[in-house]
């Protein structure tokens, strides 16, 4: 069964759960991998990985995932705040919405991913303007702990789910 990888990466953490399952999956069957390309619909299997774009996936994933009816389509991600399962639910199951009919959905990971340093700063500047708010602290905190994400468990796990999709 051919299938191919296909990912958009705003700051990284994607690109590197697909170079880790890339490397963990039977090479002769790999048809793409790389940016969202209508080469990579050529294959009967897609992986798709996506950065979370206000509670979503960006733009050029959205599009290539309307063109995979026939597929089965796996989708993997990274979203900022990873401390709940059910939020990555919830971001997975509004990526689905860009399925069509006829696509099937075998499944997906996601993992937490670090952001960039531009978003701590602009928690920094709420936090000063209210520095009762709680919710600010939070934020930072969690912008503190996504720096070490994806790490080699993100990456582990990501292979794995990959693996056993494939299997």
């Amino acid at each position: 069964m051919r299938y191919s990888i296909v990912y958009s990466s705003n700051t990284g953490n994607t690109r590197q759960l697909a170079e880790a399952i890339e490397q963990q999956l039977p090479t002769g069957d790999l048809l793409y991998c790389g940016a969202p390309d209508a080469a990579a619909l050529q294959a009967d299997v897609l992986f798709v990985g996506f950065w979370t774009d206000k509670g979503s996936c960006d733009a050029k994933v959205a599009e290539l995932l309307k063109q995979t009816g026939g597929k089965t389509v796996y989708l993997f991600g990274t979203a900022g705040f990873g401390q709940s399962q059910q939020y990555f639910d919830q971001i997975l199951a509004r990526v689905r919405e860009n399925l069509p009919a006829g696509a099937v959905y075998g499944g997906g990971y996601m993992c937490q991913g670090r952001m960039p340093q531009a978003v701590r700063s602009r928690y920094e500047a709420m936090q000063a303007k209210e520095p009762e708010n709680a919710r600010y602290k939070m934020l930072i905190e969690n912008f503190d702990e996504a720096l070490a994400h994806p790490d080699t468990n993100d990456l582990e796990a990501a292979v794995a789910w990959a693996k056993g999709s494939l299997a």
